[in-house]
């Protein structure tokens, strides 16, 4: 029979924060941590709906983006200025040009998708229970660490 991934478990928890800080105690107690995996199970993925896209906000993301690089492009290319106001030129030029660059192609992505997705969002992955586990030769230290862990608050 194989082992299972990550070795045996040593402690079960229902937030990765509550696991983090159980690996965290391991570690305070010269535990050797190298021997533990946290394991996220029953994963579920959650998206947030922040808000409606438009034409208006994709283009202003696009230029907002855009201008960053342009900004960074226009930095690189101003080392190379001989004086001062070359500097500014190639800045302002840099600026300009990225978003500019950056509204077309915003509004571009956002025609490209014909309606079929009008809203933004964030998503994050999230599991339901954070098993520790750890290698099966250091397991019973690691148990007797985390029992008195537990037992502490």
């Amino acid at each position: 029979m194989s082992m299972p991934l990550g070795g045996v478990q040593v402690g079960s928890y229902d937030s990765y924060e509550r696991a983090q800080a159980a690996v965290d105690h391991l570690s305070d107690e010269k535990f050797a941590v190298e021997n533990v995996t946290i394991i996220g199970t029953d994963l579920r993925m959650i998206e947030k709906v922040t808000g409606r896209m438009s034409l208006g906000r994709a283009v202003a993301a696009g230029a907002a983006g855009g201008a960053w690089w342009g900004l960074f492009v226009g930095l690189l290319l101003g080392i190379f200025a001989e004086d001062g106001a070359n500097w500014v030129g190639s800045v302002l030029t840099g600026l300009l040009i990225g978003l500019a660059f950056g509204a077309a192609f915003g509004g571009m992505g956002y025609a490209a998708t014909q309606g079929k997705r009008d809203f933004t969002s964030t998503s994050q992955i999230t599991a339901s229970r954070y098993d520790v586990m750890c290698n099966p030769a250091h397991a019973e230290e690691a148990r007797t660490i985390l029992a008195r862990f537990s037992l502490r608050g």
